[in-house]
């Protein structure tokens, strides 16, 4: 019965969504691509039993990599697909899996478009990336017999009060808990948060972003940048940045760094969605800094101040590049992005005092000495600037970085294993 009245409000928010998919689609025009898709309408040819993988923007899809390697190794003889919500994660999807999955949309939430998409392809098991839990999705994998598990699974404790707050929410949710036939978390306290709403079959398994590999191109390529910069300045990187942290990092950067200082250290900004690159760098110029871009094919000159990292799909080069790394996402009330790529080339990470998304990867970071949390952006940027004038405290928290992050490595395995048991004719 909640069901139905989701799916009966979802449906009356209808031209809501079409206007934010317009919207969108004025920012980024991916949105308005392959939009038969959102509604279960698939030009491509059948794929009958495959193995469907949903990872939902860009941080899932680079998540579900080591994943998919495996399940091509594991089961070479089933396709592959990889489904997303987002253009940006759809972009990423093609640039990883082209050549060996089928990137589509996820349908909206509707009941009967996720029962065409299944009549469609037929799938042998649904494998959700972390946290996606869409009621009407669940339903028609149960309905049509389709298992799903959800891998690399996690849930922040400010998650589990919201959908526990209110009676019909909550039902919602844990009746699509139950349809899970296994679920591969992340830590401990995923596992309990997970069960708490209603979740089964609860493995801890780590997190799989430990296992994605790094790419030894991008990594060259990050280090002739570095080279370009030249052996006698340092660079600062702010990764993955959100809305309203640009201006906040960019006074506390100027405020810590004065000008002589500045002649020795090169900033290196890489805004988290690609649709603000623009703003951006109007902002860098607003604030009175010299700026260039890396999608013009400007690289950091001796005059360069801070260097706008305004590609997608670069972001090991731009970590492989940088001294210290600053991680987005933290400063506000966002969670935080991901830690776990600077932390696997050694580099020293500074986050924020927002960390829920990454709260078990950040706390473990900073017990083992790979990373410093601050209060806020004035906070961030002192620390960056005892960082960069301390090569031994710098080299010790990048050796603990790189310690830390080869440790925890093995979520992949141990995930393949559940798989193998929940579908054994595979």
């Amino acid at each position: 019965m909640l069901r139905r009245i989701y799916s009966l409000l979802l449906f009356m928010a209808t031209p809501l969504i079409l206007l934010r998919l317009l919207g969108r689609g004025l920012r980024q025009r991916g949105y308005w691509q392959h939009v038969g898709e959102r509604w279960g309408r698939y030009p491509q040819d059948p794929l009958r039993g495959s193995l469907w993988v949903h990872a939902v923007s860009v941080g899932e899809m680079r998540a579900a990599q080591p994943l998919i390697n495996r399940l091509r190794t594991d089961y070479p003889g089933r396709p592959i697909i990889v489904s997303c919500m987002t253009a940006t994660g759809r972009e990423i999807a093609l640039e990883l899996y082209r050549d060996s999955a089928l990137c589509i949309y996820l349908p909206y939430d509707f009941f009967r478009l996720h029962r065409r998409l299944i009549a469609h392809f037929t799938p042998a098991v649904l494998l959700i990336i972390e946290t996606e839990i869409w009621p009407n999705l669940l339903a028609a994998c149960q309905v049509e017999n389709v298992p799903a598990m959800l891998v690399n699974g996690r849930l922040s404790e400010k998650s589990r009060r919201g959908y526990a707050r209110f009676a019909p929410v909550r039902t919602l949710i844990h009746d699509a808990l139950q349809t899970l036939q296994a679920v591969a978390a992340q830590s401990a306290d995923d596992a309990a948060r997970l069960a708490s709403l209603g979740a089964r079959n609860i493995v801890v398994a780590g997190n799989i972003k430990f296992d994605v590999p790094l790419d030894a191109v991008l990594v060259a390529r990050g280090h002739l940048w570095r080279n370009s910069v030249g052996a006698g300045r340092r660079v600062l990187l702010a990764a993955s940045t959100r809305e309203g942290e640009e201006q906040l990092l960019l006074d506390a950067y100027r405020k810590a760094f004065p000008t002589s200082k500045r002649d020795h250290l090169l900033l290196v900004l890489v805004p988290r969605h690609p649709q603000r690159f623009d703003a951006v760098q109007q902002l860098i110029q607003a604030a009175g800094f010299c700026v260039r871009r890396r999608s013009a094919g400007e690289a950091p000159d001796a005059g360069t101040e801070v260097w706008l990292g305004d590609s997608m799909g670069e972001m090991t080069s731009y970590v492989a590049m940088c001294d210290v790394a600053f991680i987005g996402g933290s400063l506000l009330p966002l969670g935080g992005q991901n830690l776990i790529e600077a932390c696997a080339q050694g580099k020293p990470v500074i986050m924020g005092p927002s960390t829920f998304n990454f709260s078990d990867a950040a706390k473990l970071a900073i017990d083992a000495g790979g990373m410093r949390q601050v209060a806020d952006a004035a906070d961030g940027m002192a620390v960056a600037q005892a960082l960069l004038d301390d090569e031994s405290t710098r080299s010790a928290m990048s050796r603990a970085a790189l310690a830390f992050a080869q440790s925890h490595a093995g979520a992949t395995e141990k995930t393949m294993r559940l798989i193998a048991r929940l579908l054994p004719k595979l």
